[in-house]
């Protein structure tokens, strides 16, 4: 995408506003069913610009934008996964505390961990100030994804590695991350919840809930398991939910062979079992900017406006949906978790047809472009 296309300042100037589009399509309204309010003083780290949402039967009050673990790294990746001797870098332990005290600064209260490195980074960054954040985490090397791991024994060493590497105590959500495909069998997902009980007991975890990338295994899982509270799957500006119209994409997916009913929206089974949504990936991993595994650690400065301009828009495109509790994208920089509060602080506003359409652009141009370990996030497109 070249520089005249990303120009928001020309696009903006040369666009009738009565010209524009959607970018999310028509996100059904769904709503929870009915709950007391709760009041602020209840609200882990209130900030009053920030909205806050139900996690569904954890009655747990989210930041509807949170703090994803994974930022860039000195290979210009997309997250850290490990470090030599369980040390981290001073430069890196200063960025982490740097973005977890502009986190808590914007009124963000959840953190969602993936690997051993963030484990160890945030601990080292929220010492001493462990109760402003809720914490969700699983390591994923130690995961369910591994079919050999999946027995209390090992899920236990999981939990107890990812408490280690956070000084702390407990969890507030233990999410652990299921194969890539979703295929774990349903003995597997026993051993998890069984695990879960006994750690639960112990009081090392609260709340029980699952990251994958199949939808159609999701909808089992939340059928079948009412033990699972939260679940965390990819949404982007793109995601439409089942239903109408019945195009092509949003009838036909592969089945896993559980016999649930495939033209239905997640969202709505979400609503219906009263479970909580994290969503990830709102940026395409990256990919929805230019700058993609182009700058490194450390990332310096406040990057593009256009880009910064892209990434609010796309989390209140996201935020849209009520059946979504939280976007939780991968911040690397002060600036970007100041960029992405004003998401959650202004999207009440509404957003203008002229910026609409033109996210819209970017948007379908870069989905269109997807690099192929990224192009299985189109099965996302229809949830």
């Amino acid at each position: 995408m070249n520089k005249d296309r990303l120009s928001r300042r020309d696009f903006m100037r040369n666009t009738s506003l009565a010209a524009a589009g959607t970018v999310a399509g028509a996100l059904a309204a769904n709503t929870r069913a009915d709950v007391q309010p709760v009041h602020t003083s209840k609200i882990l780290n209130f900030h009053p610009k920030m909205t806050y949402r139900r996690l569904g039967k954890t009655g747990l009050m989210l930041s509807e934008v949170s703090l994803g673990g994974h930022w860039k790294n000195r290979n210009a990746g997309r997250y850290w996964d490990s470090f030599a001797n369980e040390q981290v870098p001073d430069d890196v332990a200063k960025n982490r505390t740097d973005v977890i005290s502009a986190s808590i600064d914007s009124g963000i209260n959840y953190l969602d961990i993936t690997t051993a490195a963030e484990c160890l980074c945030y601990g080292v960054a929220l010492k001493g100030r462990r109760e402003k954040m809720y914490i969700g985490a699983d390591i994923h090397n130690l995961g369910p994804r591994n079919v050999n791991f999946c027995n209390v024994k090992d899920q236990t060493r999981n939990v107890d590695t990812c408490l280690r590497f956070l000084q702390t105590d407990y969890l507030d959500i233990w999410r652990p991350q299921a194969k890539m495909n979703g295929a774990n069998t349903d003995p597997e997902v026993e051993s998890l919840i069984e695990t879960f009980e006994k750690l639960h007991k112990a009081g090392k975890v609260r709340h029980l809930g699952m990251s994958s990338h199949s939808r159609p295994w999701f909808e089992h899982i939340i059928e079948k398991y009412p033990q699972f509270e939260m679940f965390i799957f990819p949404c982007s500006s793109k995601t439409k939910e089942k239903g109408e119209p019945p195009v092509a994409g949003n009838v036909e997916e592969v089945n896993p062979g559980y016999g649930s009913d495939q033209t239905q929206s997640i969202f709505k089974k979400l609503v219906k079992y009263d479970v909580g949504l994290v969503t990830i990936k709102p940026y395409f991993g990256g990919n929805l900017f230019e700058s993609c595994g182009k700058v490194k650690f450390p990332v310096m400065g406040v990057g593009s406006k256009t880009e910064n301009d892209a990434a609010r828009l796309t989390l209140q495109c996201i935020l849209a949906n009520p059946a979504v509790t939280a976007a939780i994208p991968g911040l690397s920089t002060v600036y970007e978790v100041e960029n992405a509060a004003r998401a959650s602080y202004t999207r009440t506003l509404g957003i203008s047809a002229a910026d609409k359409q033109w996210l819209e652009e970017i948007t379908d141009h870069q989905w269109a472009n997807l690099p192929e370990d990224y192009a299985w996030l189109r099965d996302w497109e229809y949830v």
